[in-house]
């Protein structure tokens, strides 16, 4: 049996209660029906469910079976280190990205950016710009500097599909932790002009700065979230330590 299995089981499922098909406070199927369903085993299904409660979808009630805590909203895993490619897919979301520029710039012109990553004024990045879209309508916008001599043969492209899967897997690259801060900010009138409508025209904002394994910087990134919709969630459970 394909070892994944209990993987899929957990995208359709916790894409369900994204969608709401399953809402805050519904009970899942039982263990014997979703063995039934997917043709797989009981230590699958167990699984499956393990991370879904792991990941704050669901509850295991003792006689209530599998309980929906999960509440819908914008909730991107902002203190994980996980591609918008890596979340679409996990989650099951509806949304496309769209490259709005793609460009070649100096790190003397990107003051913080260059601070950042501790690099020189000469040295060149590719300043990407991307938006993330669901029916159409911008939620997020994220601009990211790299640097250009660690992935020359990066792309408009590459960029509009994964870029960490494009570091990891054809340049055999460790993506290994970031440092993150949140702030709201006006938008600027490109930024107004791209999310459209956006009341009050202020965004959340996330600005990180990703290493690889051996601690060198490589990404400053900027995702800039529309205010009204963004929502910082992160689920934590509790493990209590007995004394021995």
């Amino acid at each position: 049996m394909n070892s994944n299995k209990y993987r899929k089981i957990y995208q359709e499922l916790s894409g369900k209660i994204i969608n709401e098909d399953y809402k805050h406070g519904d009970q899942l199927p039982s263990e014997n029906l979703l063995v039934k369903k997917y043709g797989v085993s009981r230590e699958t299904v167990r699984k499956a469910l393990s991370l879904l409660q792991t990941n704050g979808f669901i509850q295991k009630l003792k006689g209530k079976g599998s309980v929906v805590i999960y509440n819908q909203s914008m909730n991107f895993p902002v203190s994980q280190l996980i591609s918008f490619e890596e979340i679409k897919q996990s989650l099951n979301m509806d949304y496309h990205t769209v490259v709005e520029s793609f460009e070649t710039v100096l790190a003397k012109d990107h003051p913080k950016v260059k601070d950042a990553l501790n690099i020189t004024d000469e040295t060149k990045l590719f300043r990407v710009v991307r938006s993330r879209r669901k029916n159409h309508t911008v939620n997020i916008v994220d601009t990211d500097y790299f640097i250009q001599e660690m992935m020359p043969a990066l792309s408009r492209e590459i960029a509009e599909r994964s870029i960490y899967d494009y570091i990891e897997n054809r340049l055999g690259l460790k993506i290994a932790y970031s440092n993150k801060a949140i702030t709201f900010e006006p938008m600027t009138e490109e930024e107004v002009s791209l999310f459209v409508e956006a009341t009050p025209p202020y965004a959340a904002v996330v600005r990180s700065v990703v290493h690889l394994a051996d601690a060198t910087p490589f990404q400053y990134n900027i995702s800039k979230h529309r205010a009204s919709e963004f929502k910082f969630v992160d689920f934590s459970r509790r493990n209590v330590i007995k004394d021995k």
